[in-house]
């Protein structure tokens, strides 16, 4: 089943694209966003939390989205939510 596009930054250059899908097969949500930069990414991968390791594993990223597309993450977890026929 091809991913269900949700939506793309209302404010994106030209030549950038955050982006937020929905994979209904696997019920994950997918994210193109921008990179974080070094520090940032640093910053994440020596945060501490119970149960969770430090550092990022090679095959995870750390991404930005703004702010403005949280209304295409909430409309992302409800389509997610409504092909759900568990």
């Amino acid at each position: 089943m091809p991913l269900l596009f949700i939506g793309i930054d209302p404010a994106t250059e030209k030549d950038k694209s955050p982006t937020v899908w929905v994979d209904q097969e696997k019920r994950e949500l997918v994210f193109q966003g921008l990179k974080p930069g070094a520090e940032l990414e640093a910053e994440c991968a020596a945060f501490e939390v119970p149960g969770h390791a430090k550092g990022i594993p090679d095959d995870e990223a750390v991404i930005r989205i703004p702010a403005r597309m949280v209304h295409m993450i909430r409309e992302a977890c409800d389509a997610l939510e409504r092909t759900d026929v568990r």
